[in-house]
């Protein structure tokens, strides 16, 4: 009798825990932003998730689950209710994942950032999603550039940030298994992922035609989580494959099992950074620089020696192919047979 009271009393437990986990559904095909945000009733736009999350002040996670579609962002989606925790998160992911039986790329909901740009430094920058709170998982969405034009001047650019976070106190960004594609000529995507701050996770993703993948930005100088790169892939990376600042420790950085081909520069750092950083398990493959610092939006990278990287069985040759056949599981991807096949690089985690 004791025994089974404390199943009921567990059981009682789980589901109070479940039925206070804000979930909201989003489908831009069926939804509607007067419904529930049930599953039988989703939202329409990202956008309206976002105001109803801002507004619920229950100490509890939040997911928003967003079926496969194109989200068409027309301003920024702004999250700014930082009432989360580690285990109580805010997270924003795909219906179905890259892992589940049955998927296919086309199952990825397709997040477009048509924002207007707004005066920033060196330019204009348009910002997608910026989360502007602790503790928060992005997953299994694709990312597409601006359809904006990038030049402006001699001096400034139009960029294009998918994702944004702005607080250099926050901590704790996980993007994972996420897909970030643009071309330089049509839908120029500037940085995929630029984050100030601590904690930001790059894991299983894969950036195929982008400026620059990835910006580890700046801090408060404090204390916080450690950031880090693993298993993803970089092709095409028209400016550089990774983006490091002072802000960003050497030993509270993790940067493994990653691919980076086809590349101008393989790892920028900020003027004047000391940081030293270790890289292992990778490729960087037919790159023009292995190392440089970043000059300005419109100017190349001054290359730099590498002696700030400490390089641990990291191969620099080598053929990274890339599936290009959209029926293919795998498209954007390594093709099969292309070097790097053993990193797990790329979207796929199982």
């Amino acid at each position: 009798m004791i025994q089974s009271t404390a199943v009921f009393l567990l059981f009682f437990i789980m589901n109070l825990a479940w039925i206070r986990a804000e979930q909201l559904y989003v489908n831009p095909r069926t939804g509607n932003d007067t419904n529930s945000g049930m599953k039988t009733q989703p939202l329409k736009t990202l956008s309206e998730a976002a105001r109803r999350v801002n507004l619920n002040t229950a100490k509890e996670g939040t997911t928003i689950i967003l079926s496969e579609g194109t989200y068409l962002l027309t301003s920024t989606v702004l999250f700014t209710n930082d009432k989360y925790s580690v285990t109580n998160r805010l997270v924003i992911r795909a219906e179905v994942m890259p892992d589940d039986l049955g998927w296919t790329p086309k199952n990825m909901p397709i997040i477009i950032t048509a924002v207007p740009p707004e005066p920033g430094v060196g330019g204009e920058e348009a910002k997608g999603i910026q989360p502007e709170v602790n503790h928060v998982t992005i997953e299994g969405l694709r990312f597409t550039g601006s359809p904006d034009y990038t030049y402006i001047d001699h001096n400034n650019l139009r960029r294009s940030y998918p994702i944004w976070r702005d607080g250099k106190s926050l901590d704790d960004l996980l993007v994972t298994q996420c897909l970030f594609a643009g071309n330089i000529d049509v839908l120029p995507l500037h940085v995929g992922v630029i984050a100030n701050g601590y904690g930001l996770v790059i894991d299983h993703c894969v950036f195929f035609n982008c400026k620059i993948p990835v910006v580890f930005w700046k801090n408060d100088g404090k204390t916080g989580s450690r950031s880090a790169m693993r298993h993803s892939l970089v092709y095409g990376g028209y400016f550089c494959g990774v983006w490091t600042t002072q802000g960003t420790n050497g030993d509270d950085f993790d940067f493994h099992h990653n691919i980076i081909a086809n590349t101008s520069t393989v790892w920028i750092r900020e003027k004047g950074s000391t940081r030293r950083y270790t890289g292992s398990d990778c490729i960087f493959s037919n790159y023009n620089k292995l190392a440089g610092y970043g000059s300005g939006p419109l100017s190349d990278s001054d290359t730099t020696s590498t002696d700030f990287l400490n390089m641990k069985n990291v191969e620099t040759t080598g053929t990274i192919t890339i599936e290009k056949d959209q029926s293919k599981r795998n498209y954007l991807q390594l093709a099969a047979g292309s070097a790097g096949e053993d990193l797990n690089a790329g979207l796929f985690k199982k």
